[in-house]
């Protein structure tokens, strides 16, 4: 299963890691990858930072909130660039709750006490769920999967018997299903997902805001059709949709047109 989409993707990686990211600097790499990704990824769960806020954000700090953006917005943006540096500064590190607990309580340090008070970074939820048109199982029988989830998820990076991309689709489907904390699960999902990746030497997937009817669509089939196979097609998909774009935004930028004056 998913052989013409692996075959697709690996085709186009070697591409694009001698065109694009091979030709960057591993810091000017890890800023870029960081702001687009906490930018797509915060937008999808309502923050209204454009890509250039958040880049502005990344360099200015707090010294210059763009107009109409809230105080919380920015923090969320900016507790996400904690998280992420955390999380990937960890790269060696296997899967354990430990590393998922302590990424959490950097993504929602500033804000989860404002959404949900009561609430603590970095812990498990103690209520039951909803989100969307999605009611939860138990919180507590969803809990006690955590372990078993990363578990398994490490012994198949490990094993290198599953594509990396199968891989991290597969684990963000089950973690999203399992939804084991109060807030931010989307965001710690994707930032898990990526890390994934990340540890198996391939690039992060961003799901741009503006695709994400069909984002949580892939995700809906893993409740409602019993399949993951959405998630997975998606996540290649969105894979090759980036790495494409880049390229070909690259081509477009090393043949201007010529100036006249």
């Amino acid at each position: 299963m998913f052989e013409k989409e692996t075959a697709q993707y690996e085709t186009l990686l070697e591409r694009y890691n001698g065109y694009i990211s091979g030709r960057m600097s591993v810091e000017d790499l890890k800023q870029y990858n960081e702001v687009l990704f906490s930018a797509h990824s915060c937008a999808i769960e309502g923050n209204s930072f454009s890509v250039n806020d958040t880049r502005e954000l990344k360099e200015k700090g707090l010294g210059l909130i763009p107009k109409g953006k809230t105080l919380f917005e920015a923090f969320e943006i900016l507790d996400h660039f904690q998280a992420y540096e955390f999380l990937f500064s960890h790269l060696e590190e296997p899967l354990s709750e430990a590393l998922l607990k302590e990424t959490h309580k950097h993504l929602t340090l500033h804000t989860i006490s404002y959404r949900h008070p009561g609430a603590e970074p970095g812990e498990y939820t103690t209520k039951d769920m909803a989100a969307g048109d999605t009611v939860f199982g138990e919180h507590e029988v969803l809990i006690k999967k955590v372990p078993q989830l990363l578990e398994s998820t490490q012994k198949q990076i490990d094993s290198k018997n599953i594509h990396p991309v199968v891989i991290a689709a597969r684990f963000h489907g089950f973690f999203e299903y399992l939804h084991p904390f109060r807030d931010s699960n989307g965001r710690i999902g994707r930032l898990f997902s990526n890390f994934i990746l990340q540890k198996t030497g391939h690039p992060i997937i961003i799901i741009p805001q503006q695709d994400k009817q069909a984002y949580i669509d892939a995700l809906r089939a893993i409740r409602t059709e019993g399949t993951d196979e959405y998630l997975v097609s998606y996540f290649f998909k969105t894979a090759i949709n980036r790495m494409n774009d880049e390229i070909s935004q690259k081509k477009n930028q090393s043949c201007p047109t010529a100036f006249v004056f």
